[in-house]
Order: structure tokens, then C-alpha cells, then sequence
């Protein structure tokens, strides 16, 4: 997938939620990675108008990479569309995250390179502190399956339920056990800033805390970005297998490295984000041991 000098354009594409991803609109038309067409690389990111974005984009140009980001509205659509060609890489999930996709897509989808963790928090809006929650009260978690475990292991580690087997990354609502302090109730990701007004608490995604208003420093708890225990929830630069290697995209890594990129990432998490700088083959190690798990407990 090696490309020659670019033109230095670089533009952003919003894709609806509902639609499947596709990229007919974004020009070109030629199959992604493929070295031919146009040579822009189509990267799928979240939230694609965050300053952190100009600022990488600003620096990808000075290197000689075109690139056009593609917001990613629709989470169940942006590795099938890597997977596709429609995509050269993304950026917006964890390890975990990735795991699940690969074993129930039987596909190979690959890190290239970490970004950050992001510690996951509980908000409440009518408590100020953990034992205010009432006994019987109830907490909105995330339901997508990754996020959802997840935000399980935060409660158990705050005390406020306890899971069977002590819990895992593969844990649901089924496995809180009868007698734990509050009640879970998983809704989209989306919606557990807006749950606020009606439950005691949510566990809240970083990706939802500013436009929700939320002050990181606000959460009543959250787990430890730098444990072992946040491995599996490291975010990742992703390609496909085939591509692991392209000197393009090793190049996005760097960039994202970089101490503007770093300090713009830090701004807009609140200063939230944990950098990590695992390396590829690292990364790769972690994911093949999540596939495992993950097919073992089906």
C-alpha cells in the first residue's frame, strides 16, 4: 500500500447513523489501500471536529499524507467498512472492543499502534459521594456488550454490586448477583448522560462527558487507567492485517504521538487521558488473548 506525494487536502465526511458506512460520497471511488485512485487515506475517527483532529491533520499535511476523515456515527458499521476497503484505518475503539468484533465477524482486523486509556467514571446528579446511593438504587450503564462489562467491573470495584465468578471482560447484567447493593439498567452509550435526571447514577463514557457538560473531576469513582486490569481497554489505531505494516499508516501512529497531538488529546478529554505507547506487536499479543477469552466463554 505505498503511495506517492499528495496533494495536501485534507477533508471530513460525516456519515449518518443509520446509513451503512459506505464512502460513494467521499470521491474517488478506488478501493482503500490500494496504493491507486487518489492516494487519500480514508481514516474513520469519532468525533472528527475536535480540535485534537485539526491539529493531527495539520501535522499529517507537513508530512505529506492526504487524509480524509471520516466521522463515525455508527459503531457497529466502522470495522466491517475497514474490513470492506472503504476504510484504510480507524481510530475510536479498545482492544476489547476490537476482540468482540473480530471473534462474531470471524475477521482479523489488526492494532497498529495505542493512543490512550480513558478511565470510565460514575456521575450521579442527586448524590455527591458513593454512600449516598440508597440500597435499591439504580445505576445506567452502557449496553453495548464491551462497555457494558466494563462499566460491571467499575460497579463491583466501587462496591456497589458484586458479579458471579467475580466477574470479567465478558460479563452482562445477568451475572449481578441477587443481594448487591443497587439494580443496573443498560441503555445506549448515548443516553446514560441523559439517564442522570432519572436514575442515582450512570456510569458515563469519556467520549459523552463534555458535550453532557460533565466535569471529569465530578465522578464519584472510577477504575485505574494505568492497572493491569485497563489493558483491555487501551484505545487502538486499527488496519487490516495485510496492511499492518504500511509505512503510511505506522506514519499516523507517530503523528499521533506527537507532543501538539498529545497536549490537544489531553484538552479535549479534560485532561483525562492516560497516553499509551505499547508497541504493535504488544497490542497484537493483547487482542489474541482477549479473542480467546472471548471464545471460550461462548
Amino acid at each position: 500500500m505505498s503511495r506517492t506525494t499528495r496533494t495536501r487536502l485534507v477533508t471530513v465526511t460525516a456519515i449518518a447513523a443509520a446509513s451503512a458506512l459506505t464512502l460513494s460520497a467521499c470521491g474517488g471511488g478506488a478501493d482503500a489501500g490500494s496504493g491507486e485512485g487518489d492516494g487519500t487515506l480514508r481514516i474513520g475517527v469519532v468525533g472528527a471536529s475536535d480540535d485534537k483532529w485539526a491539529v493531527f491533520t495539520e501535522q499529517a499535511e507537513a508530512e505529506g499524507l492526504d487524509i480524509e476523515l471520516v466521522d463515525l456515527q455508527d459503531y457497529t458499521q466502522a470495522n466491517p467498512s475497514l474490513s470492506q476497503g472503504e476504510l484504510d484505518a480507524n481510530q475510536f475503539q479498545h482492544l476489547q472492543f476490537l476482540a468482540g468484533y473480530n471473534v462474531d465477524a470471524d475477521d482479523d482486523l489488526t492494532p497498529i499502534g495505542a493512543t490512550a486509556v480513558y478511565p470510565l467514571g460514575l456521575y450521579s446528579e442527586k448524590h455527591t459521594s458513593l454512600e449516598e446511593i440508597p440500597a435499591g438504587g439504580e445505576v445506567a450503564v452502557p449496553n453495548d456488550p464491551t462497555n457494558l462489562a466494563r462499566a460491571l467491573l467499575v460497579l463491583q470495584e466501587a462496591g456497589l454490586i458484586e458479579l458471579k465468578d467475580g466477574g470479567s471482560a465478558v460479563s452482562t447484567e445477568a451475572d449481578v448477583l441477587p443481594g448487591s447493593k443497587v439494580t443496573v439498567t443498560p441503555v445506549a452509550a448515548e443516553q446514560t448522560p441523559i439517564q442522570l435526571k432519572s436514575v442515582d447514577a450512570s456510569i458515563v463514557n469519556n467520549d459523552f462527558l463534555k458535550d453532557s457538560g460533565l466535569d471529569p473531576e465530578s465522578a464519584l469513582f472510577q477504575d485505574d487507567p494505568d492497572s493491569e486490569a485497563a489493558a483491555p481497554y487501551i484505545n487502538v489505531w486499527v488496519a487490516r492485517a495485510e496492511d499492518k505494516d504500511d509505512p503510511d499508516l505506522k506514519k499516523l501512529v507517530e503523528i499521533s504521538h506527537s507532543d501538539e497531538v498529545v497536549a490537544a488529546e489531553q484538552e479535549a478529554s479534560g485532561d483525562t487521558a492516560v497516553i499509551k505507547d505499547n508497541s504493535a506487536e504488544e497490542l497484537q499479543e493483547i487482542l489474541s488473548g482477549l479473542e480467546d477469552d472471548i471464545r471460550n466463554a461462548s
